[in-house]
């Protein structure tokens, strides 16, 4: 099962938890879709990283997509020529949400770009030209790859980044040489290593673990002055085949999970976050789905 699949099946439980305001989600959702196609900005801009979430968002509340909009609007985009990184993954990863749509020639031409982004080590970094990848980019290449029904050639040869990026703590960060782990990136090695079949390293699990605050939370880095969404959604989700480790921490995390929640339909990334968005709605799907089971 791809990333995007197995995510979207979590966060379709979510609504067990919301009950009623599962609709407010919804309509939180819709609201932020732009009139030319596409889900909108926090500058209320279309934008296909926030269109990733809201047809994603949409899909994990059984609400039915602008499929006509939808598509017209991401035609535009053609294979993905003059995009960065992060945007063709969305792009692949938009179209997948949609059930396809990009021709043969597209999706090689589109896998292709993604390609050129390939460090020296293995892996993928979201900047060109970099010697060495990141765990960000590690994760969004092989999620665009499963997206566009392929598999990044040499697959196995990512692993080796995976352990460049290892650190001293018993976690990972985004870049090699690195001292201390980040929950986010941890979150993302230990997502490969599931995907990749490989048995996830047991000081990284108690590492990522330990990353939850005792009143619920997790801290994007060891010391952080706060708890974030996208820590605590990414980290649930990569604890997800550890039903001790989620057990440890559910109902913590069900309350820092109600803390950011908005009666206007939408979560909060943090308590400091007066904005509300399609990501971190979605993100708040996610980690409510995982704390279900």
């Amino acid at each position: 099962m791809s990333f995007r699949l197995e995510m979207l099946q979590v966060a379709r439980l979510a609504p067990k938890l919301l009950g009623d305001s599962s609709g407010l989600v919804a309509d939180f959702l819709k609201s932020r879709l732009h009139p030319g196609g596409g889900f909108m900005n926090r500058a209320d801009n279309p934008d296909l990283y926030y269109s990733v979430f809201g047809i994603e968002g949409l899909m994990a509340l059984q609400e039915s997509l602008p499929q006509d909009s939808m598509r017209d609007w991401l035609t535009k985009y053609g294979d993905g020529e003059g995009l960065d990184f992060v945007h063709l993954c969305c792009l692949a990863r938009c179209w997948a949400g949609l059930g396809g749509g990009l021709t043969p020639a597209e999706r090689s031409a589109l896998s292709d770009r993604i390609e050129k982004y390939r460090t020296p080590d293995g892996g993928y970094h979201q900047s060109p030209g970099r010697k060495n990848g990141s765990a960000y980019g590690c994760l969004i290449a092989w999620g665009a790859y499963q997206d566009l029904d392929f598999l990044p050639p040499d697959a196995l040869a990512i692993a080796r980044c995976m352990d460049s990026l290892e650190t001293p703590d018993g976690a990972w960060s985004n870049e090699p040489g690195l001292t201390l782990g980040s929950t986010t990136a941890t979150s993302a090695m230990l997502s490969l290593y599931r995907h990749m079949q490989l048995p996830a390293p047991p000081a990284s699990v108690e590492w990522l673990v330990r990353q939850c605050l005792p009143d619920g939370g997790f801290l994007a880095i060891p010391g952080a002055p706060i708890p974030d969404l996208l820590s605590t959604a990414v980290a649930l989700h990569a604890l997800s085949n550890n039903l001790n480790a989620i057990s440890r921490v559910k109902e913590p995390c069900l309350d820092f999970i109600d803390s950011l929640w908005s009666a206007a339909g939408g979560f909060h990334g943090n308590w400091t976050d007066d904005a509300l968005d399609p990501e971190y709605t979605y993100y708040g799907l996610l980690a409510l789905g995982h704390l279900v089971l």
